[in-house]
């Protein structure tokens, strides 16, 4: 993939001279996914589902056309498609409606320390609530998650095993189709957080047959404030709403009310149509590319930055060897919030803090990291810009006598 040719795609550098390298946290939008935004607003700007009229149909439609595309995007089915307002949305989705319906006390809930808060705290709220127990798979010394400790820890009490696909700070792939193998043997259910990994990796949720799947937009390209819920037909099915409203409901009376078939009994009221008609524009963006190129690219730009780390006096890496396009590290002695306003200096976008991810930020014993993360976007320039002022912010921080 020529990288420099993608960059004209995305209207934030026409104004900005920066070397974007947050993706994990937030994607950049190309021009594209904007121009469906505009669209919807300008030539439709109606609800969906509920109207008669022309404008309603036809946005329904797009809307529709949106959830298609995003089941075939993972090998889903049309019905199994539930449209939130993040990743994080989503997983709260699974914990309250399914997890808080179907645990009881003495059932166990497997997570890691590697999880993003948003697939940590709401398994943590739902088991306090139940009486259930969170039990953690134990890490590698590298910080993967690996099948033989997962297996250590499964057992009859299993109920839910959720568990993230990429670790948005190691960039490590979990094994989750062999996971999930081991924990249907124990009939437990599979939740898997995949908002690092739909952004770069070719996911089949048959393939993995795990029960729910979440993943976000805005870390692919899309509209902020859309995520996608997958859950299998009998377990959406099955599953409780958590919030109750407009055109969820089938039939409301005094007596009693009934609920829509999934998707629609979980997307209560009015949804983000906008982003969700633009997340079409996404995804076709995202499958121009193929997921075969997008790997070679960030591979290729992730071993240039960390062949250059390692001959960078004091800068430590966490993940030399993830699978993804990201570099964790720190220069050793520098807090990473000093350490990025001087790399902001040089207008270098990086991520510094705990990313969401404290347990493992006491796992690995530091406060905090700095996050490199690549994209279809970044070029090599970009790598020597990152270089050059890391090797600009050793150096200031040794001279100051830190």
């Amino acid at each position: 993939m020529e990288s420099l040719s993608l960059k004209k795609d995305f209207p934030v550098f026409d104004q900005n001279d920066i070397a974007y390298l947050d993706t994990a946290a937030t994607s950049l939008t190309p021009r594209s996914v904007i121009g469906k935004l505009t669209d919807y607003y300008n030539n439709y700007s109606a609800n969906v589902h509920r109207g008669v009229y022309r404008l309603s149909h036809e946005a329904t439609e797009l809307y529709n056309a949106t959830r298609e595309a995003t089941a075939r995007f993972i090998n889903a089915e049309f019905e199994e498609i539930v449209f939130t307002r993040g990743a994080s949305s989503a997983l709260n989705l699974v914990a309250f409606g399914y997890g808080l319906s179907n645990l009881n006390p003495g059932d166990e809930i497997i997570i890691s320390e590697l999880e993003h808060h948003s697939n940590f705290l709401p398994w943590q709220q739902v088991a306090k609530k139940t009486g259930a127990k969170v039990v953690y798979v134990p890490l590698s010394e590298e910080g993967r998650i690996e099948v033989e400790a997962f297996a250590s820890v499964l057992n009859e009490n299993t109920k839910i095993v959720a568990l993230t696909h990429v670790s948005n700070v190691m960039g490590y792939i979990t094994p989750i189709k062999a996971i999930t193998e081991l924990a249907h043997s124990q009939n437990a259910v599979v939740c898997v957080d995949a908002a690092q990994s739909a952004p770069h990796l070719q996911i089949d949720v048959k393939e993995i047959d795990c029960d729910f799947l979440a993943f976000s937009s805005h870390k692919m390209l899309g509209p902020k404030g859309l995520g996608v819920l997958y859950g299998k037909k009998k377990r959406l099915e099955n599953m409780e709403p958590v919030e109750y409203g407009g055109d969820m409901v089938e039939t409301a009376s005094k007596d009693g009310s009934t609920w829509q078939a999934p998707p629609l009994k979980f997307e209560t009221g009015t949804p983000p149509i906008a982003s969700v008609v633009a997340f079409f524009e996404a995804l076709r963006y995202l499958q121009n590319i193929g997921f075969v190129a997008l790997k070679e690219h960030e591979q290729r730009l992730k071993k240039y930055v960390l062949d250059a780390f390692s001959n960078i006096e004091s800068v430590k890496v966490y993940n030399p060897t993830s699978e993804t396009g990201m570099v964790t590290f720190n220069i050793e002695g520098v807090h990473p919030h000093d350490v990025v306003t001087v790399l902001d200096e040089d207008n270098i976008a990086l991520r510094a803090g705990h990313h969401c991810a404290q347990p493992l930020m006491q796992w690995l014993g530091v406060v905090a990291t700095l996050r490199a993360s690549f994209y279809v976007y970044n070029t090599l320039e970009d790598c020597d810009r990152l270089i050059e002022s890391v090797k600009k912010a050793v150096t200031f921080f040794k001279e100051a006598g830190l």
